[in-house]
């Protein structure tokens, strides 16, 4: 630190320009970064046996396009009647021009598939479309046509797979530009109350912003790379934001004290980043610490947000130990101009004498204090033992936006199971033969007498199946209808070698995550006992299994955040303790913050004043190690702010009881200071269209809230109050093996 704080202090001018070049070249690159990013539910599992089954029917069976938009109409007047007729053919005509539409099926008003009223208003269109490469394009001039032709004798709206996942990444980005917006200007008047001064307050905010546009330009490069999750872009906003401000406070606080020592700002700056800048060099390192445990999972999706938060912490570390003690070595004095508000509680770099005090009362009564928190924080973790996660689909999103509001209607028309369809793959182990022919129809037929199965697909028909085909009915033309449907239902069915055979199953209605388990379990129990080798998969499929291989992952992230952690401040503490005692407090607010995001978000609990919906019914799948990961992360930089100055003062004094009294006391304002501004930048991602979104700043507004207050400046110091000298103990043998550092702010 000594040499960067030299390099800082004495040349920031260079450092300054350096980190100009950098903003301007990332501007247009983190520009273009959220259209890259997409929310796939099974992105990154290129092994996982959903992943199999589609490479299988693009290899095998020459399916190109089982990616399907759902088209709903309202007719005013009703299909049936000549007007409403030709306006709904001339739509459809025009469909079927758009470029990148391979199919289009048109409303059935009978059989077991049925996407047409009885009274003609609604209907159901199925327009195929490349299911990978293309995708989010088509579906775009799809949009835009439904678009142009909305009349007032058709209402016209888009759901589907692709338009759910598609609303996910638009609504994920426009939040996220939308909390910026939000947050900032209230974030600004904050840091004004704080400092007093308009150039202090301009500091954290261009730290934070210089950080957000090179990371988010670094996330656009790793696009390229592998799928990049939507909410990559969320963390890094919010790591860039809050951490950024967090180490701005100390940074600023820090160097206003050396003022008071010395004249010269250049001089200031320097002891600054030996000082501080250590306590913020480490604090960010935990939060990289706790990031990087999300490139563990072998999830290329999950990983991209590990990726992100990284990039986003180091950068903002950087930034607050290069951009900030050069720009305050150019201002010195001019940092506390033009003073504008005046108030010494905040803004005084003394010791508070209230909070001072505080913590003499809570220290005088240390095993209470314990035991209460402790017990409170147990108390609103408990709701974690009901958690469930999965893929929420369009539920995941909020009501008024089109893909979920139109899911509506399909469900209406009993045709919702449309978008939950199974995939199943057959291997006879030879060439389909006639021998065959039994045994294939047995498992057709055992499949379509399962609860909750609407239908099968397969070359196997019903009278039900072909009086609702095409065309189908009495007489030459009804004839004709069923032999193309026949004809279609037998090409998809087999493989161009005959050696595999295909069915699809679709379930009565929509599947929600929690529903798609049970339903499973069924198909896989029909077809174990068919005595073929099989691959099961279609949508919901590859949504469990991301959700499996999530939850697998979270011991080993947890384990490796933990040991990380456990290291890292073993070296800072010189103990094991404390690092012991921060992970298990850490645990708690985690705990404590998830359970709640589940009673709101899972339960419908107090959902509604949030603008959650009651019936997401579970938590996405990543949410939870995510949450893990940015809150433990970000409950750390709270940890080292107090310890650095526990262990600061307990140095100089010996005394532990004191030393936890006055480190409150010249903590607590930066940290409560700190949390508020945190706080308002997480709930600005509450008021957001993307449930998992919301989720993840009602998190992290929780977790802030109640670390900043019950347990750093309740459970902490009682906790300290009561272990006395073993807060500082490691073995001898130990201590001569570690490097030596001490932390200071």
């Amino acid at each position: 630190m000594r040499t960067l704080g030299r390099l800082v202090s004495h040349h920031p001018w260079a450092v300054l320009i350096v980190w100009l070049l950098a903003a301007a070249l990332s501007i247009p690159f983190a520009a273009r970064a959220p259209a890259a990013l997409n929310a796939d539910p099974a992105g990154g599992l290129t092994q996982s046996e959903a992943t199999r089954v589609t490479d299988l029917l693009r290899d095998r069976f020459g399916e190109r396009d089982t990616n399907t938009v759902v088209i709903v109409t309202r007719s005013t007047p009703p299909l049936g009647t000549p007007q409403g007729d030709a306006a709904y053919q001339a739509f459809l005509n025009g469909l079927e021009k758009v470029p990148g539409v391979t199919r289009v099926t048109p409303p059935q008003d009978s059989g077991p598939y049925r996407t047409r009223a009885e009274d003609g208003t609604l209907a159901l269109t199925l327009a195929q479309i490349p299911l990978l490469d293309g995708a989010s394009d088509t579906l775009r001039l799809v949009r835009a046509y439904t678009a142009r032709a909305q009349t007032p004798a058709l209402n016209i709206r888009v759901t589907g797979g692709q338009a759910i996942a598609d609303d996910f990444t638009h609504f994920a980005e426009s939040d996220t530009k939308r909390s910026e917006f939000t947050a900032l200007p209230l974030i600004a008047l904050l840091l004004l109350v704080v400092f007093g001064a308009l150039v202090a307050t301009g500091l954290p905010l261009i730290v934070g912003m210089l950080s957000i546009s090179v990371a988010m330009a670094a996330l656009y490069g790793l696009t390229h790379l592998m799928p990049v999750s939507t909410f990559a872009q969320s963390v890094i906003t919010m790591l860039g934001l809050g951490a950024g401000i967090d180490y701005a406070l100390l940074t600023v606080n820090r160097f206003r004290e050396e003022l008071k020592r010395t004249p010269d700002a250049r001089l200031a700056a320097d002891r600054t980043v030996q000082t501080a800048g250590r306590s913020v060099a480490f604090s960010g390192l935990t939060v990289a610490i706790a990031m990087a445990g999300l490139i563990l999972p072998p999830i290329a999706f999950v990983r991209s947000i590990g990726i992100g938060g990284v990039l986003a912490v180091l950068l903002t570390v950087l930034a607050s130990l290069t951009v900030l003690p050069a720009l305050l070595a150019l201002l010195g004095e001019r940092v506390n101009s033009p003073r504008i508000l005046r108030f010494t509680w905040a803004q005084s770099g003394a010791a508070s004498a209230g909070w001072t005090a505080f913590a003499r009362r809570v220290t005088a009564r240390p095993w209470l204090a314990v035991t209460a928190s402790t017990a409170l924080l147990l108390l609103l973790a408990s709701p974690v033992l009901t958690l469930r996660t999965g893929y929420a689909g369009a539920w995941g999103l909020t009501p008024g936006v089109e893909s979920r509001d139109a899911l509506q209607d399909v469900r209406d028309l009993g045709a919702g199971g449309l978008l939950s369809q199974f995939e199943v793959i057959l291997d006879p182990g030879h060439r389909y033969g006639p021998t065959d022919r039994a045994r294939f129809q047995q498992t057709v037929t055992d499949l379509r007498a399962l609860p909750g199965v609407r239908g099968v697909l397969s070359p196997f028909l019903t009278p039900a199946d072909l009086a609702g085909s095409v065309g189908g009915g009495s007489g030459e033309g009804g004839s004709a209808g069923q032999l193309a449907a026949l004809s279609a239902l037998t090409s998809r069915s087999f493989s161009a070698d005959r050696a595999l055979l295909r069915v699809t199953v679709i379930p009565e209605d929509t599947l929600r995550a929690a529903d798609i388990p049970a339903f499973e379990t069924q198909l896989r129990r029909t077809l174990n006992a068919s005595g073929y080798t099989y691959l099961l998969g279609g949508a919901p499929i590859g949504g469990e299994e991301f959700s499996r291989a999530i939850t697998d992952s979270l011991p080993t992230v947890v384990l490796a955040v933990f040991a990380g952690t456990f290291l890292l401040l073993m070296v800072a503490f010189r103990s094991l303790l404390i690092p012991l005692k921060s992970i298990l407090m850490n645990a708690l607010t985690v705990g404590a913050a998830t359970g709640i995001v589940t009673l709101i978000v899972q339960h419908g609990i107090l959902a509604a004043p949030l603008g959650i919906p009651a019936d997401v019914g579970v938590l996405d799948s990543s949410l939870p190690v995510l949450l893990f990961a940015v809150m433990f992360g970000l409950s750390m930089d709270y940890e080292i702010f107090l310890l650095s100055r526990v262990q600061e003062e307990y140095l100089r004094s010996g005394d532990n009881d004191e030393a936890i009294v006055l480190a409150v006391g010249h903590t607590a304002r930066i940290i409560t200071s700190a949390a508020i501004i945190m706080f308002i930048v997480f709930t600005a991602f509450i008021f957001g269209r993307v449930v998992a979104s919301k989720s993840i700043g009602l998190g992290l507004a929780v977790a802030v809230a109640l670390d900043a207050t019950l347990v750093r400046l309740i459970l902490v110091p009682a906790f300290l109050k009561l272990a006395g000298k073993w807060n500082w103990w490691l073995p001898a043998w130990l201590d001569r093996r570690l490097p030596h550092i001490r932390l200071e702010h």
